[in-house]
């Protein structure tokens, strides 16, 4: 029987494969280390890989792993940015930051430890950690029922909501954050959570002197299967019309609004810096059927068995975040590379 999860999804090696071309590269490298350990009682940690100047006054950001099993396809692209980027321009800086969720990377889930989905736990100082879309306790038997899995006709409960509901008010109460079920999908938590704490830190850290920002998170799971989707989830004039036209990036107009989530945190570091928020999607599954992978995986990590990696649905999950499929890896990879190219040239050209 073939090892589960192989090699390419398995944390342990991509986080060494990541320090390895970096630091053939030649790129200076912070790793923030966090508490747990993965499958194996390997370290944990959000590994930075820091092209060009030290104190540059342009800074490219690319972040990988927010939602955990994600981050292998981030990793690819990272890891084939650090072979084939040119040196950033003069002025200009790159930075790759490696698994912002390395416990959900290295045991096949999207959330952490504490079952928080980091996109959600970016609240501001002093906010508030509790509440849930209205919608919330209506989907709550749906979404997060108390069992392992087993058929229970998702698809057509879910369909016939959604008739009655119709999409956008059960995407908000689905996906806009909550933060009364610790167990429920999409929870933010009820405090800042390590790795997002120790990332915030540090970049606030790296900002004196950087006069524009633009920032990328890869994400994988949601659209037409091999598409890849860059999403404009803030434009604040890092970058002017014409370098985004070329980077092929799209109003993000999603179907609900995340409490909570990093672009947030990007507005409140950058103040009245020129600031592009950019969210990089890779699909491949329709909506309901990964919404059906993340219920199930669910169920099985808090009502199953949590330490069973190879477990179906942990497996689904995994499928659905990182395809087997070479294709979609080239895909992913030349799409994601392509990206970073354009915005580097688009900030770099810009006036500072």
């Amino acid at each position: 029987m073939e090892a589960f999860p192989p090699a390419e999804a398995c944390y342990a090696r991509v986080r060494r494969r990541f320090l390895a071309a970096a630091r053939a590269r030649g790129a200076r490298l912070d790793s923030l280390t966090l508490p747990g350990r993965g499958p194996g009682g390997e370290a944990l940690a959000v590994d930075i890989a820091w092209l060009g100047p030290a104190r540059a006054p342009r800074l490219l950001v690319h972040t990988s792993g927010l939602h955990g099993v994600e981050g292998f396809a981030g990793s690819l692209v990272q890891r084939r940015l650090l072979e084939v980027l040119p040196e950033p321009p003069p002025g200009t800086a790159v930075v790759l930051v490696h698994g912002l969720n390395p416990w959900g990377m290295a045991w096949l889930r999207r959330v952490n430890e504490h079952n928080v989905d980091l996109n959600r736990n970016f609240l501001p100082r002093g906010g508030d950690w509790s509440g849930a879309p209205p919608a919330y306790a209506l989907l709550d038997p749906l979404l997060n029922p108390p069992s392992p899995p087993r058929a229970d006709g998702f698809y057509l409960r879910a369909l016939w909501l959604l008739a009655r509901h119709g999409l956008r008010p059960l995407a908000q109460g689905v996906a806009g954050g909550q933060y009364d079920y610790p167990r429920g999908l999409f929870y933010g938590g009820h405090r800042p959570e390590p790795s997002a704490a120790a990332y915030t830190h540090w970049l606030e850290s790296r900002l004196p002197g950087v006069e524009r920002l633009v920032t990328v998170d890869v994400h994988t799971g949601l659209g037409r299967w091999g598409r890849a989707m860059a999403l404009h989830e803030h434009t604040g004039g890092a970058l002017d019309a014409a370098a985004r036209a070329r980077a092929g990036l799209q109003p993000g107009a999603p179907a609900y609004t995340a409490r909570g989530a990093m672009v947030h945190m990007y507005r409140r570091l950058a103040g009245d810096r020129p600031l592009d928020v950019v969210l990089q999607e890779h699909g491949t599954w329709p909506l309901l059927r990964m919404l059906h992978a993340l219920r199930e995986e669910n169920r099985q990590y808090h009502y199953d068995d949590p330490q069973r990696l190879d477990h179906p649905a942990r497996r689904r999950l995994l499928a659905a975040a990182f395809p087997a499929s070479r294709r979609w890896r080239r895909r992913c990879v030349h799409h994601g590379v392509t990206l970073v190219r354009h915005l580097l040239e688009g900030l770099a050209g810009s006036e500072s």
